[in-house]
């Protein structure tokens, strides 16, 4: 997939998120299993923690999960996170961006979101992506790519 038709998301503070950005901002979309989980509160604290680097870069951040958004808002209040989490409960993201696949964890399989980034132009073309993302020196590896481009 290179391009993201249009799409319209829920996210917190009753919110409706349009991918690409109608504002002509670039996006960033971090995809993450499950709120509160070590990884992913790592993930969401060093997007928090370089929030206006990536403001500087004309890009927002958003967050997704299969959670809900009453649990989205509490994780993102605990966290103070300066960004919106988007609830993907039907996976309809998930289809689209292909993150839900199947996960393998001390023997057992099972179906999960894969942690995945992506940045998206305004026009809604997908400029970098990752996949099967590690936690640590990940944000600025996003961040960097976002800077020069």
């Amino acid at each position: 997939m290179n391009k993201v038709q249009p799409i319209t998301c829920s996210a917190t503070s009753n919110l409706d998120v349009s991918i690409p950005d109608p504002q002509g901002c670039n996006i960033i979309l971090y995809f993450y299993p499950k709120d509160a989980t070590p990884g992913c509160t790592t993930e969401g604290q060093d997007f928090r923690d370089n929030h206006q680097a990536f403001i500087d870069a004309n890009a927002v951040i958003y967050g997704v999960s299969k959670d809900s958004l009453a649990k989205h808002e509490k994780f993102k209040a605990k966290q103070a996170f300066p960004f919106e989490l988007i609830s993907d409960e039907q996976g309809e993201l998930c289809e689209v961006f292909k993150v839900w696949q199947l996960k393998k964890f001390m023997g057992r399989e099972y179906m999960g979101i894969v942690r995945s980034t992506f940045i998206i132009s305004p026009e809604g073309d997908i400029l970098k992506s990752w996949n099967k993302v590690r936690v640590k020196g990940h944000v600025n590896e996003v961040l960097e790519a976002l800077q020069s481009l």
